[in-house]
């Protein structure tokens, strides 16, 4: 699983001109789920997230997590993440995970949010097209991918 994580002081995204979420404070996290992916990549994605520390502490230091600052999530389903540009101009999508397997995962990557102890998790709409609006603050972009920690 890929996630580009931003630090927002807010975001929102809307579906046919109706706001589907709304946050404060935190993050906005574009989500791809890539073919193999699994519900441990889920687990392990949500638990990095959840402790990721790149809000400033009292000594203006990137030292508090999105837990220490009480923030919130928004997070949306994007499977351009799992975009192939190794050929041409055209991106080729063939290793993004099939769309029941990718909400099912977006979905655990959700719940596993709220289970590490984020207090506000709201969500766009699956294989929507969205408008998303943010304030980025820093600007603060942070990319994950699983790859990296899935075991060998």
């Amino acid at each position: 699983m890929k996630a580009v994580i931003q630090r927002v002081k807010h975001a929102s995204v809307t579906v046919e001109e109706n706001v589907v979420g709304k946050i404060t404070e935190g993050y906005l996290i574009l989500v791809g789920v890539a073919e193999g992916d699994t519900l441990e990549d889920a687990q392990i994605l949500a638990k990095k997230t959840a402790n990721l520390r790149v809000f400033t502490d009292e000594n203006d230091k990137m030292n508090q997590s999105i837990l220490d600052i009480d923030g919130e999530i928004l997070a949306v389903s994007q499977f351009t993440l799992c975009a192939d540009v190794k050929k041409g101009n055209r991106p080729s999508f063939a290793h993004a995970a099939a769309p029941d397997s990718a909400n099912a995962l977006y979905e655990a990557y959700c719940d596993e949010l709220l289970k590490n102890g984020v207090k506000k998790v709201e969500k766009g709409v699956f294989g929507a097209h969205m408008q998303v609006e943010l304030l980025n603050n820093g600007p603060v972009t942070i990319l994950y991918d699983t790859e990296i920690w899935r075991k060998n």
